[in-house]
């Protein structure tokens, strides 16, 4: 059914410009491979569609059924527009984690924060706050990874000029996981079980530490979630 919607939303879209923006701000947030996001469209969305619409995302990436973005188009109407990003996602930094492709999203979807583990501090913090709050944004997804090199670089105490000071954020993650066997990044077991411990961690302090963000939650207006990016399938868990 999807394929049946796309010619005539297509047509729709690239009959004018300020047309374009009224008819892509109609279209169901599920109708097309190629709507894009408007002001209207992010008002329309919930957390719980938001949500809905990642999940079925990557299910596209890791089954390589990624949908068609017509990137131009993306470009005119977000730059005439201006942007109203559905999610924002704070993920690590790893070159094999681009979240916007295991997610199967485009130019003017997502918010995104990137630095190694991660972890939240206060520039994070102030940049969830502008992606959400002040720009609209309804969910906040935590994307960790299997097999992190950050993590495990915390985990063995690794020292090199400022990755030291880096580390330190996950070190409360290393600290209050308790697996059994050896704690050292040769047990996959326990890499695994930091690395969701640092979701958490993090997701704890984003709303502990940014008022903002807690305040938006408890109304009903944000989602904070957390994921687990597995690199040998390209499936997400989310939590």
């Amino acid at each position: 059914m999807k394929n049946r919607f796309v010619p005539l939303i297509a047509a729709l879209l690239f009959s004018c410009g300020n047309s374009s923006q009224k008819n892509t701000a109609s279209a169901p947030a599920n109708s097309s491979p190629d709507w894009v996001m408007t002001k209207a469209i992010q008002q329309k969305l919930t957390p719980d569609s938001i949500i809905t619409i990642l999940k079925n995302g990557n299910t596209n990436f890791y089954n390589f059924k990624l949908t068609t973005k017509n990137d131009s188009m993306r470009i005119r109407i977000t730059s005439d527009s201006g942007q109203y990003p559905m999610a924002a996602v704070l993920s690590c930094l790893d070159s094999r984690v681009p979240p916007e492709h295991v997610l199967d999203r485009g130019i003017g979807d997502l918010f995104i924060a990137r630095v190694a583990g991660n972890f939240a501090n206060t520039d994070i913090l102030g940049s969830l706050e502008y992606a959400c709050p002040v720009s609209g944004a309804k969910v906040i997804l935590v994307l960790g990874h299997e097999n992190c090199g950050a993590v495990k670089s915390a985990i063995d105490n690794v020292q090199a000029g400022n990755i030291t000071a880096m580390l330190r954020n996950l070190k409360p993650a290393v600290d209050s996981t308790q697996t059994t066997g050896e704690r050292n990044s040769k047990n996959k077991q326990f890499v695994h079980d930091v690395a969701v411990k640092n979701i958490q961690l993090t997701i704890k302090k984003i709303r502990t530490d940014s008022k903002m963000l807690a305040d938006m939650e408890k109304a009903g207006k944000l989602k904070i979630i957390g994921g687990m990016y597995d690199l040998a399938t390209g499936k997400i868990t989310f939590y």
